[in-house]
């Protein structure tokens, strides 16, 4: 078959993205427009800001990626947009725009799961080195995703069909996601946003043992977990949650006095226009980075424990980590060391591809495009949007 060039585009959140991917394993292009300047005062996403950011941001943006790859509207093969999840007034920028181009240029059009293009991310790479899985017949199912984002927090079973991919969810947080735990603690401690490269960086500088947050315990019966197609065959659904260690560090701030030094540290470092590690740690004394040191190695911890809790549950023969948090260096450190020890091979995106982009999109969309599964100029964003 002949090499396919599918223009994706992502708009799910606060990056404005588009990359053009040649037969789902060639980034050609990958153009991702940030918004952290404009949420950064906020400590957090604004959803209509986000949204007014991309209707400035979608055309030039889709437009370099075209140009960087040397394509044109005319020469690609298809567009590919995320549906869903994410916020409804973002997703709805790409998706309209990408219509347009659609219809005005008679091109296919792919809608693409914004989760599913996370495991991509992960495949796309590993397609292109030499000797690895070039298709997936060389993956040993079943596969084993985390998806851990500032949104998401999620465990996926996938199984290959066919060309495309089928997932069961079996996990996922009950509150706040993972990296909405580290923005917020970020926010707590006047560390800026976002806070999850921060406060990794700053945790090299701490004790990790210095405080100590137990892990959340969910034990509900609702959450015996019945396989689809098998009868009487329950596994746990291990799920997370996140928020009631945002409020633990939160009252070690309170109960250790550490308020004073959070103000000052917010005066001095909204004085600098773009911080870097060496004012951050200027501004923070050791208590505050054994704090940020424990809180991280508590996240680690439990995203570690349980998903390899639910390899073995499940059988996983393989292990993706995925999303924005798989980009922190002492979650990939404990996860390559541990799934080893289990003899579970791990596999991680780059850290370009592990933020949200829309390489990842374009490259999920290349087993529909294969099976044709077009999607009608009828369809609308989808903010809570499953995975299956």
């Amino acid at each position: 078959m002949a090499d396919a060039y599918i223009l994706g585009i992502e708009s799910s959140c606060d990056e404005t993205a588009a990359a053009v991917v040649r037969s789902g394993e060639k980034v050609v292009s990958n153009v991702v427009f940030s918004q952290i300047a404009t949420h950064q005062s906020f400590g957090g996403v604004v959803p209509e800001l986000a949204s007014r950011e991309h209707l400035k941001a979608i055309v030039p943006v889709v437009r370099e990626a075209l140009a960087d790859a040397r394509q044109n509207y005319q020469s690609i093969d298809a567009l590919a947009v995320t549906q869903g999840p994410g916020l409804a007034g973002s997703l709805l920028v790409g998706i309209s725009h990408a219509k347009a181009l659609a219809f005005a240029l008679d091109k296919p059009l792919i809608a693409v799961n914004h989760l599913e293009g996370h495991i991509h991310a992960v495949l796309l790479e590993e397609r292109q080195k030499e000797g690895f899985f070039p298709s997936e017949q060389k993956l040993r199912f079943p596969v084993l995703a985390l998806v851990v984002s500032g949104g998401h927090t999620h465990l996926y079973l996938a199984q290959q069909r066919s060309e495309s991919w089928s997932y069961e969810n079996i996990g996922h947080t009950r509150d706040d996601a993972a990296g909405e735990a580290f923005d917020k603690v970020a926010k707590l401690l006047a560390l800026g946003y976002p806070g999850g490269p921060i406060i990794d960086k700053l945790s090299a500088h701490g004790d990790p043992t210095a405080a100590k947050f137990q892990p959340s315990q969910i034990k509900h019966p609702d959450r015996r977990h019945k396989r689809q197609g098998l009868e009487n065959a329950e596994r746990p659904a291990i799920d997370f949650s996140y928020s009631g260690i945002k409020t633990a560090v939160l009252r070690y701030i309170e109960t250790h006095g550490l308020q004073r030094a959070i103000d000052e540290r917010s005066r001095a470092l909204s004085k600098v226009a773009r911080p870097k590690l060496e004012n951050y740690l200027a501004h923070c004394d050791k208590q505050t980075l054994d704090l940020v040191a424990s809180f991280q190695r508590a996240m680690v911890d439990d995203l570690v424990g349980k998903t390899l809790a639910a390899a073995r549950a499940y059988n996983a023969a393989t292990l993706f980590v995925t999303g924005g948090v798989a980009a922190n260096n002492e979650l990939r450190q404990r996860f390559e060391r541990e799934a080893a020890m289990e003899g579970l091979p791990v596999y991680f995106p780059s850290r370009p591809l592990s933020t949200d982009n829309a390489a990842m999109i374009a490259a999920a969309a290349y087993p529909k495009f294969l099976i044709r599964q077009f999607a009608s100029l009828d369809f609308s964003a989808e903010a809570g949007m499953a995975l299956k």
